[in-house]
């Protein structure tokens, strides 16, 4: 069995600028998913698992922006101190950091890439890191495959992460878990943690020293 004090739950993007309406990088179905967000927030600090929140931050001139999103994002200047308090970088109230979470700024898609996300885990020892936030083809899938690649076991909290449309999310809904990912819901992982999840990593060790 998974140990909770291993684990990690990792929110990702769930920011003013991703999820109000009005801001040119809203995600269509971010804000309905603040609820089961919520929920697993909850959950984790209840049972001990460390939280940490992979957030976005511009330059209000947008040098830093992906240039693929340049276009988009100068329409309000969002998630920089140039925008409007309603699509800044701020997460909803019932989001907000605790004293005792982790709070990194990721330059780019993947919450590990440009970041010391994976040097903070590797101190706690957290080998078990479960995803929520948005949106599922980008940020979340992108963390991830680098968190799979990085030899982390992966959670991925289904109702706790949203994509622009129900196709896109549950076609990579279904590739992740075709990979390795470990899929549940937000009502499962309040009420059974990872109980049914299987630890890749042990099996993995285990039959090596098999071998």
């Amino acid at each position: 069995m998974i140990d909770p004090r291993s684990c990690a739950v990792v929110i990702i993007d769930m920011q003013n600028g991703f999820i109000d309406d009005r801001s040119p990088l809203c995600i269509a179905g971010a804000s309905a998913t603040v609820p089961a967000c919520a929920r697993v927030l909850a959950a984790a600090r209840s049972n001990g698992m460390a939280v940490v929140h992979a957030v976005r931050s511009y330059a209000a001139d947008g040098s830093d922006v992906e240039p693929c999103r340049y276009g988009v994002w100068k329409q309000g200047r969002p998630l920089s101190q140039a925008c409007p308090a309603y699509m800044n970088t701020d997460e909803p109230p019932s989001l907000a950091p605790c004293s005792d979470d982790i709070v990194i700024v990721k330059p780019r898609f993947s919450a590990f890439f440009a970041t010391d996300l994976h040097d903070i885990l590797r101190r706690r020892d957290i080998e078990t890191i479960v995803l929520i936030g948005t949106t599922t083809p980008n940020c979340i899938r992108s963390s991830c495959y680098d968190a799979l690649s990085l030899g982390y076991n992966v959670a991925v909290v289904e109702d706790a992460t949203s994509s622009r449309n129900e196709a896109v999310q549950r076609a990579n809904l279904e590739d992740m878990a075709f990979i390795g990912a470990f899929m549940l819901d937000s009502y499962e992982f309040a009420d059974r943690g990872l109980a049914r999840m299987p630890d890749m990593r042990q099996m993995h060790a285990a039959d090596m020293e098999r071998c």
